[in-house]
């Protein structure tokens, strides 16, 4: 009787520490872009042709995750935060929630639109792509960079990349690396 009871408080134990684990991996998740660097303001390319502070920003069309077509001039008169990443990116996984609150808190007032284009090539599939959504309840648009051609003009080799465009479609900032909600603030303030 004693190693049953033995046994069984063992058990009790083991399990409290997988679901203490799994708690603290919760909450980790949750602050994950506290204890990332955030992303920097980088200069761009020489031979980055279209890309150089000032300039406008090439346009693409794209279909969205949903099946829109979207096209980066379909939102000239509005600031653009065009955000390049991919579902096994940890910065971006770390970055997303940030998005996702700024839009919902600050984009409208602000005329701003997010544009997060996903590296369909670099990615692990649709599914993936759908969950990942989900997860993060992502309201903005998705467009699918299927043949890597928008990521590779705009750079973006490192991601989280993003580009903060102006209400007249020139660049005004590349950032690489996450973001969080007062960085997006900030470089949306310095734009037309």
């Amino acid at each position: 009787m004693p190693k049953k009871i033995l046994g069984l408080l063992m058990l009790a134990v083991m399990i409290a520490l997988v679901i203490i684990g799994a708690v603290k991996n919760n909450m980790a998740d949750s602050k994950a872009l506290d204890n990332m660097a955030l992303g920097s303001d980088v200069d761009f390319l020489p031979t980055a042709e279209g890309l150089a502070k000032g300039e406008k920003a090439p346009d693409f069309q794209l279909t969205t995750l949903n099946g829109e077509e979207v096209a980066l001039s379909d939102y000239q008169g509005q600031k653009v935060l065009l955000n390049f990443w991919a579902t096994w990116c940890p910065p971006c996984r770390a970055e997303m929630p940030h998005m996702q609150t700024y839009f919902e808190e600050q984009a409208e007032d602000e005329n701003v639109v997010i544009l997060a284009v996903n590296l369909t090539t670099k990615d692990k599939g649709l599914g993936k792509i759908e969950e990942f959504v989900e997860e993060f309840a992502l309201e903005f648009p998705i467009p699918m960079d299927v043949e890597g051609d928008v990521g590779s003009t705009y750079q973006a080799v490192s991601i989280p990349t993003s580009y903060m465009i102006d209400t007249k479609g020139r660049i005004q900032n590349k950032v690489v690396g996450p973001m969080d909600e007062s960085m997006m603030e900030q470089l949306v303030e310095e734009m037309e």
